[in-house]
C-alpha cells in the first residue's frame, strides 16, 4: 500500500500565513481588524508554562490542518501584560477564539487533539466556512471502511502508517492493535498498546482494543478445550467453572452467542459464584464486540431481565 499520510499537506496553507506572534502593539491589527476576514485564535502563553509547551503545538497543528479557514496568533503574556491585564487572563495556557472582531468562544488550560479540532472546526463554521478534513482523518475513514469490509490486514497497516505519522493518535492505536488481535498477532497487539497513559487508557477506543486483546490472550489459552469443557458441563451441569471455561472455548471457536448464553446461564444459577465472576466476563465480552454489535445489544437484554427481575 503506497503511503498516504501527508498527501495534500503541501497545498494547505503555510504557517507564515496562519500562525504568527503578536504584541500589545499588533493585536488590533492581527486579531481584531484580521477576525474580520478569518476567524482568529488567540493563544495567550509563557516560556515558563508547562501545560502551554503542550497546547501551543497542538494548536499550530489544528490550524495548518485547516488551510486557511482560521488563524492563529500567539501572545507572550510576559513581554506583553497590557492586552492580558485587559482580557483579564487569570492563568495560562488561556485561548479566545474572535471573528468579525468580536471574542468567539475560548477555553482555559491544556486539551487534547480531538478537542481542539472541535473547538476549531467549531470556529470555522461560525466564521461561514467548512471544516477541512485532514489526511489523517481521512486515512482513518479508509481504515474503518476496510475493518467493516473484513479487510483486517489492509486496514492494519493503514492504521500502523498513522501511529507513524501521529503516534498519539488514540483512534489509530486502537485500530491497529484490534487488527492485529484480529490477525492473531497478540505480542504485537500488546506492544501498540504500550505506554498509554490512565487518561489514554480510558479512552472508549483503547479500552475496548484492550478488552478485546485480553479477551483474545484468554481464549487462545482454552482453544482446544471446547470439547473437554462441554464434556464436564454434561457431566455435572453445576459446575460453574466448567461453564465459564466452555464460554471462553466457544468464544475462541468464533462461537460468540454460544458463549454469551453460558455465561448467562452461570448468572441465572448462581449470580454470586466466584465474585460474579460471570457477569464481569460478559461486559468485557460486550466492550470487545462494542456498543452496537447485534450480540451486544441482545446479551446485554438478557443479562439486564436476569440481574432486575
Amino acid at each position: 500500500m503506497e503511503p498516504i499520510i501527508g498527501q495534500g499537506v503541501a497545498g494547505a496553507a503555510s504557517a507564515a500565513d496562519v500562525i504568527k506572534d503578536a504584541t500589545d502593539a499588533t493585536f488590533m491589527q492581527d486579531v481584531i481588524e484580521a477576525s474580520r476576514e478569518t476567524p482568529v485564535i488567540v493563544d495567550f502563553w509563557a516560556t515558563w508554562c508547562g501545560p502551554c509547551k503542550q497546547l501551543g503545538p497542538a494548536l499550530e497543528k489544528a490550524v495548518r490542518a485547516a488551510g486557511g479557514a482560521v488563524k492563529l496568533v500567539k501572545i507572550d503574556v510576559d513581554k506583553n501584560p497590557m492586552i492580558a491585564q485587559q482580557l483579564r487572563i487569570q492563568s495560562i495556557p488561556t485561548v479566545y477564539a474572535f471573528v468579525g472582531g468580536r471574542p468567539a468562544d475560548g477555553f482555559q488550560g491544556a486539551l487534547p487533539e480531538s478537542q481542539i479540532k472541535q473547538f476549531v472546526d467549531k470556529l470555522i463554521k461560525a466564521g461561514g466556512g467548512e471544516p477541512k478534513a485532514s489526511p489523517v482523518e481521512e486515512a482513518l475513514e479508509q481504515a474503518q471502511a476496510l475493518v467493516a469490509a473484513g479487510e483486517h490486514a489492509e486496514a492494519g497497516m493503514l492504521y500502523a502508517q498513522i501511529v507513524d505519522h501521529e503516534p498519539d493518535n488514540l483512534r489509530a492505536r486502537a485500530g491497529l492493535a484490534r487488527c492485529l488481535v484480529e490477525a492473531g498477532k497478540l505480542d504485537q497487539a500488546r506492544q501498540a498498546l504500550e505506554g498509554l497513559d490512565d487518561r489514554q487508557t480510558a479512552d472508549k477506543g483503547i479500552s475496548a482494543a484492550l478488552a478485546a486483546l485480553d479477551l483474545a490472550e484468554k481464549a487462545a489459552g482454552a482453544a482446544g478445550a471446547l470439547d473437554a469443557a462441554k464434556a464436564r458441563v454434561e457431566a455435572d451441569a453445576a459446575d460453574h467453572q466448567a461453564r465459564f471455561d466452555l464460554a471462553l472455548a466457544l468464544y475462541a471457536g468464533g462461537e460468540r452467542e454460544a458463549a454469551i448464553d453460558a455465561l448467562i446461564e452461570i448468572v441465572r444459577r448462581e449470580r454470586e459464584w466466584n465474585d460474579q465472576a460471570a457477569r464481569k466476563q460478559l461486559l468485557q465480552f460486550f466492550e470487545a464486540m462494542g456498543p452496537t454489535d447485534p450480540l451486544t445489544l441482545q446479551g446485554r437484554r438478557k443479562l439486564s431481565s436476569l440481574l432486575f427481575s
